[in-house]
C-alpha cells in the first residue's frame, strides 16, 4: 500500500493493520467482534491480528475434528457453542496444533512458543465471555498451558560484530560487474542500518519507521516510536553518527524518493521506505557470510547490543530503559543470566568461616 505523504510510518501501519483486522473478523463468528472491541485499549493492532488468526484456527479445528460441528459454517457458531466445549476438546486442540493444515492446505507446525501463543489467545477469548457472564464455564482454565523451555540467547561476540561491520564495508571489494554496482549502491545504507541496530539496540520496526527529521546530529539522538506508541529519544555514539552521516550525505542525498516516501530516512533501491522484511533479509545476507553457524536476525543484533550494554554497566534498569522494555523482568529474563564470570565471582565472594 502506498504511503500517504502526510502520515508517518507508524500512523500508516496502524491504518493498514486496522483494515486488515476488519477483513479477518469477517471470517470469524459474529460474536468475536465484541471480544476484539474490548481488548483494543490494551493491545496493539498487530497483536489483535495474531489473536484473530489464532482464534480462527480453533473454530476450523472444531469443524474439522469434532463430529458435532462437521456441518457447521464458521458463521453458525454462537457463544452457546463455547460452553459446550469440554477440557478434553481443548487438550485435543493442543495436540492438533502441533501439526495441521491451514485453509490453503499448507502444513503448519507449531513449536512450544507457537503453541503457547495460540493457547494464550484462546484463554483470553474465553476469559472475556466468562468474565462478562455470557458463558458460565471456561474449559481453557482446566487445561495446563504448554511448558516453555528457555532457549539460549543467540548473539554476536565482540569479534563477530567487528567482522560483520568489516564485511559490510569491504565485502564487495572482490565483486565485479552488476554485483559490484548493486553492492556499491547499497553499501552505505546497509552499513548505516547495521551500525544503527548494533549501536542502539532499536527494533527493526523502529529503524524502518525513522524519518529524516527524527535524526538529530546536534545531540546525537533519534526519536523512535516504541511498541505501544510511546515516543522516546535514543542516543547514539560516534560510530553510529559516522555511518548515518556517510549514508545521509551521499546515497540518500542523491536519491529522489517516490511520492509519499520523501521523509523516509532509509530508502530501498525502488526509492521507497524500506520495509521490515527487506532489513531482515539484508541482515541475514551479510551475517550468513560472517557467522554461518548462527542464525542472525535484526532482533539478534538487538540482543547483542543489550548484552554489551549490560556487561559494560551492570545496570539492568538502564538496559531495560534503553531497549524500551516496559517491564524490567523481560530484560532480566534475557540478560541477567549472561555474565558467567560474575556468577563465578559470587562463589568466592562470601566467606563462611574466616581462615
Amino acid at each position: 500500500m502506498e504511503q500517504n505523504q502526510s502520515k508517518t510510518y507508524h500512523e500508516q501501519t496502524y491504518i493498514d493493520n486496522t483494515l486488515r483486522l476488519r477483513e479477518i473478523l469477517k471470517t470469524l463468528p459474529a460474536f468475536a467482534k465484541d471480544y476484539f472491541r474490548a481488548v483494543e485499549p490494551t493491545t496493539s493492532a498487530k497483536t489483535r491480528i495474531s489473536y484473530a488468526y489464532d482464534i480462527r484456527v480453533f473454530f476450523h479445528f472444531l469443524m474439522e475434528c469434532n463430529p458435532v460441528y462437521k456441518n457447521y459454517d464458521i458463521s453458525d457458531f454462537t457463544t452457546a457453542d463455547l460452553e459446550r466445549i469440554e477440557p478434553v476438546d481443548i487438550e485435543e486442540y493442543q495436540e492438533y496444533l502441533k501439526v495441521y493444515k491451514n485453509e490453503d492446505e499448507k502444513q503448519i507446525t507449531n513449536t512450544e512458543k507457537g503453541l503457547s501463543r495460540k493457547m494464550s489467545a484462546l484463554r483470553s477469548f474465553y476469559g472475556y465471555f466468562f468474565k462478562r457472564q455470557i458463558i458460565t464455564k471456561n474449559p481453557t482454565l482446566l487445561v495446563d498451558m504448554p511448558k516453555l523451555h528457555e532457549k539460549a540467547i543467540i548473539r554476536l561476540d565482540t569479534d563477530e560484530v567487528a567482522s560483520l561491520l568489516d564485511f559490510v564495508e569491504h565485502g564487495g571489494d572482490m565483486l565485479t560487474g552488476q554485483k559490484k554496482v548493486y553492492y556499491e549502491k547499497t553499501k552505505n545504507r546497509d552499513l548505516a542500518i547495521i551500525t544503527l541496530l548494533l549501536g542502539t539496540g532499536i527494533r527493526v520496526s523502529e529503524c524502518v519507521g525513522l524519518d529524516i527529521q527524527d535524526v538529530d546530529f546536534k545531540n546525537n539522538g533519534i526519536k523512535v516510536t516504541r511498541k505501544g506508541g510511546n515516543e522516546m529519544v535514543v542516543y547514539f555514539g560516534e560510530e553510529v553518527e559516522t555511518a548515518l552521516k556517510q549514508y545521509l550525505y551521499t546515497t540518500r542525498k542523491a536519491t529522489v524518493p517516490l511520492a509519499g516516501h520523501e521523509n523516509a530516512f532509509f530508502l530501498s533501491t525502488q526509492r521507497k521506505r524500506m520495509g521490515v522484511q527487506a532489513v531482515e533479509n539484508m541482515v541475514k545476507k551479510y551475517a550468513r557470510q560472517v557467522t554461518p553457524n548462527k542464525k542472525i536476525t535484526p532482533h539478534k543484533l538487538r540482543s547483542t547490543y543489550g548484552t554489551a550494554l549490560y556487561k559494560e554497566t551492570g545496570d539492568i534498569y538502564l538496559v531495560a530503559d534503553v531497549l524500551g522494555h516496559k517491564d524490567v523482568n523481560t530484560t532480566k529474563k534475557h540478560y541477567a543470566a549472561i555474565d558467567e564470570n560474575r556468577r563465578r565471582l559470587a562463589a568466592g565472594a562470601v566467606k563462611l568461616r574466616e581462615p
